[in-house]
């Protein structure tokens, strides 16, 4: 009978490990299966638009003399490929520019050549945070940022902000500059998210 009872404890043991296990196994298989839905996102891809102060690669299919492993984006925009020579980069995205290098390429090379462009360096697109904010200053732009994302960057506002009175300043490829408001406590308070906006390289947040 002790046998039996003793058989019947590690029969129930061994049943249990077996289940922890296979449950385990699951959760971790779910885990993965889950962890790419929850962490993807849905950002806008290729209209990145290549700002000064970016560092390029351009590689041209077979043909090396028609590559450069590092171009750096002048202030002026251009960028000095070879063969080519100047070529406007500057508020391109890096489609446009593959199809415009392709383009000047042509005169040079009898088949249509193959270019790929990339961005090895995004230094030039960068925004700014001033006025009453922990800490003013400029800022890399590495992927989408709204309103909000950059004052956490600037590390929030200080005691003294008038937080309703903040505004972006935007400036178009004409050069023209216009204000845009941002309601900080509205959109803290989650009343309204209108006015946290996506921005663009280049802009300037105004803390009054």
């Amino acid at each position: 009978m002790a046998k039996q009872s003793f058989q019947r404890r590690f029969t129930s043991i061994i049943g249990s490990y077996v289940f922890c296990s296979k449950t385990s196994i699951l959760l971790i298989l779910l885990q993965f299966i889950i962890m790419p839905a929850a962490y993807s996102t849905d950002m806008p891809r290729g209209d990145y638009l290549i700002n000064a102060g970016d560092q390029l690669s351009i590689t041209v299919w077979n043909e090396p003399s028609f590559s450069a492993a590092q171009l750096l984006v002048r202030p002026d925009g251009f960028i000095s490929a070879p063969v080519v020579g100047e070529i406007k980069a500057g508020g391109k995205t890096i489609d446009q520019l593959q199809v415009g290098l392709a383009e000047h390429l042509t005169r040079y090379l009898k088949d249509k050549p193959t270019v790929v462009a990339t961005i090895l360096i995004a230094s030039g697109s960068q925004i700014f945070v001033l006025g009453k904010v922990n800490a003013p200053g400029a800022y890399p732009m590495m992927q989408d940022l709204d309103v909000t994302q950059a004052i956490a960057m600037a590390r929030g506002l200080n005691t003294y902000a008038a937080e309703n009175k903040i505004q972006i300043l935007r400036r178009d490829v004409a050069g023209v500059q216009r204000a845009i408001e941002f309601k900080y406590g509205k959109v803290s308070s989650g009343k309204d998210l209108t006015s946290n906006i996506l921005l663009s390289s280049g802009d300037v947040v105004i803390v009054p």
